[in-house]
C-alpha cells in the first residue's frame, strides 16, 4: 500500500494535528454547541455528546441508517459534509467511486466511511492515535486503515451541519 499525500501541500496523509486541538474550550472540546437544525434528522443531543464531550465513543453502529440520510442524500453528485458545530466543510463524497460503493463500504463498517480523496484537509485532521477531528476541536470519528488505505469512520451527527454563513450549497 502506498502512502497518500495531500495534493496541495505534499504532506503524507492523514495530516496529524497536535493534541492541543482537542483542549478544553467554551463547550467541551468545541467552540460552541452543534447547530440545532442538523441535516438528515440527526439528534442535537447525540451530536452535542459525540462532537463536544467525547474522545473515544461513537454513535451506535448503524445510527446513520435510522436517519433520513439515505432518503435525502444526492446519489448522482458528491455531497459536502459540514462540521455540525462550525459549518465548515469536512468531506465531499463520493469521489473516485460511486455512491453505491460509498454506501456498501459504510454499511459494512456501520458508519459513513470516507477515503483520503474525499477529505477537505483544510478543516480535518487526525491525532496520532487515529482520532479524526476538525481543526476546531469537533470529534468526528476515527481513521481505521484497511488494505485500500486510510478509512475515516465518521459519526453522521458530526458531519450533519449546514454550511457556515447560511450558504445553500449542500
Amino acid at each position: 500500500m502506498s502512502v497518500s499525500t495531500d495534493a496541495t501541500t505534499g504532506e503524507p496523509l492523514p495530516i496529524i494535528a497536535p493534541e492541543e486541538v482537542m483542549a478544553q474550550k467554551e463547550h467541551g472540546t468545541c467552540t460552541g454547541p452543534p447547530q440545532e437544525d442538523l441535516r438528515w434528522g440527526c439528534s442535537f443531543e447525540t451530536a452535542d455528546n459525540i462532537c463536544c464531550f467525547n474522545r473515544h465513543y461513537a454513535e451506535y453502529s448503524g445510527y446513520w441508517l435510522k436517519t433520513k440520510f439515505l432518503e435525502e442524500v444526492n446519489r448522482e453528485e458528491p455531497t459536502t459534509y459540514y462540521d455540525s458545530v462550525t459549518g465548515k466543510p469536512l468531506f465531499r463524497a463520493p469521489v473516485g467511486r460511486t455512491f453505491e460503493e460509498f454506501e456498501k463500504e459504510s454499511r459494512a463498517h456501520g458508519w459513513p466511511s470516507f477515503r483520503d480523496e474525499e477529505v477537505i484537509w483544510e478543516n480535518m485532521r487526525c491525532l496520532s492515535n487515529g482520532e479524526a477531528v476538525s481543526v476546531d476541536g469537533t470529534h468526528l470519528g476515527h481513521n481505521i486503515p484497511d488494505r485500500n488505505g486510510n478509512r475515516y469512520c465518521i459519526n453522521l451527527v458530526s458531519v450533519a451541519g449546514r454550511p457556515q454563513g447560511g450558504s445553500d450549497e449542500l
